[in-house]
């Protein structure tokens, strides 16, 4: 009985760690002063990437399957769920920043930006497209679960990467220490996960 009260605060505590985690960088951005001098549409588009930048710490947790109470069929359901919403967050973010200010959209999607974090953007943006044709497409490619897992973690790598070099060179709603922690808990997260993945194939090769 003793036991089962100990999993299940530990438990309760993986997922309040998990909600903080993620609720407290978009509380600290919309409480942010510099919300006063912008447009609706960019405030939606700078949010849409904030909680794209969330997702990311959701994602290699469930693929890693290290929420307490999911089972597998649960995990792989809401990780397709979460890359949509993803893919979904990115292009809201995107099309805002579009429609503010179009140059600076065309410019960073053709590699010529004089802005680095909007290079690593891009990087991250394209990376994620790719994953999602490759998901979409797996059965038609008749792709190998290793190969699949090993294209899908690296692919995850270039997107994470991307996206925390892209938040780190970008000075905005984001709180400086807040945006710093979740950075970090998705860099860290994200490694444990593809080096996992990558340990438990060269096992089976």
């Amino acid at each position: 009985m003793e036991q089962k009260g100990s999993v299940r605060a530990r438990s309760a505590f993986i997922w309040l760690a998990l909600l903080l985690a993620i609720a407290i960088p978009i509380g600290a951005a919309a409480a942010s002063p510099l919300l006063a001098w912008r447009d609706p549409i960019y405030i939606i588009a700078g949010f849409a990437g904030i909680l794209a930048l969330a997702l990311l710490l959701l994602q290699p947790l469930l693929a890693g399957r290290l929420l307490p109470g999911m089972s597998p069929l649960k995990n792989r359901l809401i990780h397709r769920w979460v890359g949509l919403f993803l893919v979904v967050s990115v292009v809201v973010h995107v099309g805002g920043l579009w429609i503010t200010s179009p140059p600076d959209v065309i410019h960073a999607l053709k590699f010529a930006s004089p802005t680095p974090f909007s290079i690593w953007g891009v990087l991250a943006m394209w990376a994620l497209f790719a994953t999602a044709l490759l998901a979409a497409f797996r059965r038609r490619l008749k792709l190998r679960p290793s190969t699949w897992r090993l294209a899908h973690s690296a692919l995850a790598l270039l997107i994470v990467s991307g996206t925390i070099i892209h938040a780190l060179l970008i000075e905005g709603t984001m709180e400086t220490f807040t945006k710093a922690v979740l950075r970090t808990l998705v860099a860290i997260v994200t490694l444990k996960v593809v080096y996992a993945i990558w340990r438990k194939e060269r096992r089976l090769r």
